[in-house]
């Protein structure tokens, strides 16, 4: 896919953040948009922004863990727009915690939304994408999806599997060559809501430490975010138009994968040690 322009495209998370960022500037290239999310009032000023570009924008509230809504919010997008081209399955949330503190329940909730709703997206919306011989599924994975990380057991969980289904879908894509193409995508540190809006378990403490409290936690992981949503969402876009299979988001991604390739089982010995360290300053500037 060369050009978005007279293409339609449809987006999870569309309320903000790099969903957000997606929706205009394929509007600024004249792509129709069909936008969801459970926020209703962030997805009406995506839709207002992008309308102003001059583009056709409909929009639905559609939980993503809920087969029956995607599927009917597929439908209705080929029937409002007349075909469906892309699919943008970037709705997510995250959980922190450890794997014995961690509920059954959290573990349920991430998945339904990141795991299930990038599944159902991407079935709800294939058929409708090979109907043009000339579609792509991007599915939002993380840096998470290759490198783990304490406490985000949850969160890795979900963009492994993420990862993997996307990339047993495109070589399935690419034997059928139907016209269809898919495409991973592993963001390192974007500036959006994630970290402000994610669920903390008290578990979470065992590792980071009883001195840090759950917005301090949120405020530090925060500050590690480097890229702004624009910036990601060209370069997913540029992704889209050469056909890769896995994109990497910001310096952060691009040293976390390459220091996985390096040391793809030891690489976790030096995040222990960094999380030690950051524990034992983290009491002494308690103390102090």
């Amino acid at each position: 896919m060369k050009s978005f322009n007279h293409k339609v495209a449809a987006i999870t998370g569309a309320a903000s953040g790099i969903g957000r960022a997606l929706a205009l500037a394929l509007a600024d290239q004249q792509c129709q948009l069909a936008l969801s999310d459970v926020d209703e009032n962030g997805l009406a000023e995506t839709a207002r922004l992008a309308s102003a570009k001059g583009v056709k924008v409909t929009t639905a509230k559609v939980d993503v863990a809920n087969r029956d809504q995607v599927h009917a919010w597929a439908d209705q997008v080929k029937k409002d727009h007349g075909k469906v081209n892309l699919i943008f399955n970037n709705a997510g949330v995250a959980h922190g915690g450890t794997v014995e503190g961690s509920d059954y329940a959290d573990y349920e909730w991430i998945i339904g939304i990141n795991l299930w709703g990038v599944i159902h997206g991407t079935k709800a919306f294939l058929p409708y994408l090979k109907e043009t011989g000339d579609g792509h599924v991007i599915n939002i994975s993380s840096i998470f999806g290759i490198f783990a990380q304490p406490t985000q057991s949850a969160y890795n969980t979900t963009k492994f599997a993420v990862r993997g289904f996307t990339e047993s879908l495109r070589q399935e894509l690419d034997i059928m060559q139907c016209g269809v193409s898919a495409t991973c995508v592993h963001p390192g540190g974007i500036k959006t809501n994630i970290a402000h809006n994610a669920r903390m378990s008290k578990s979470i403490h065992e590792v980071a430490g009883d001195d840090v409290s759950d917005d301090d936690l949120r405020d530090n992981f925060a500050k590690m975010f480097r890229t702004t949503p624009e910036k990601a969402a060209q370069v997913i876009l540029e992704a889209v138009r050469h056909n890769d299979r896995r994109v990497l988001i910001g310096a952060d991604a691009r040293i976390a994968d390459r220091m996985q390739r390096l040391l793809p089982a030891s690489y976790q010995r030096l995040v222990t040690a960094a999380m030690q360290a950051q524990r034992r300053s983290a009491r002494r500037h308690a103390k102090a």
